[in-house]
C-alpha cells in the first residue's frame, strides 16, 4: 500500500514541476535592462519595483 501512495505522490510532484516550468516567466534582455535601469534611477524603492514587476528582491 505504501508503494502505491509514494508512486502517486511522485506523479503529482512531476505534474506540479511541469506546471511551474511552463508558467515561469522568461525575461528578454531588454526587459532585464529596463528593470535594472528603473532600479538605478531610484524613482521607487527596489521593493516596490520588484512588486510591480512580479519578481522577488533576490532575483533583482
Amino acid at each position: 500500500m505504501r508503494q502505491k501512495s509514494e508512486r502517486h505522490q511522485g506523479a503529482a510532484d512531476r505534474i506540479v514541476k511541469d506546471i511551474r516550468r511552463k508558467t515561469r516567466r522568461r525575461y528578454s534582455s531588454e526587459e532585464k535592462i529596463r528593470i535594472v535601469l528603473a532600479g538605478l534611477r531610484g524613482g521607487d524603492s527596489i521593493a516596490e519595483l520588484c512588486r510591480q514587476e512580479g519578481i522577488s528582491q533576490g532575483i533583482y
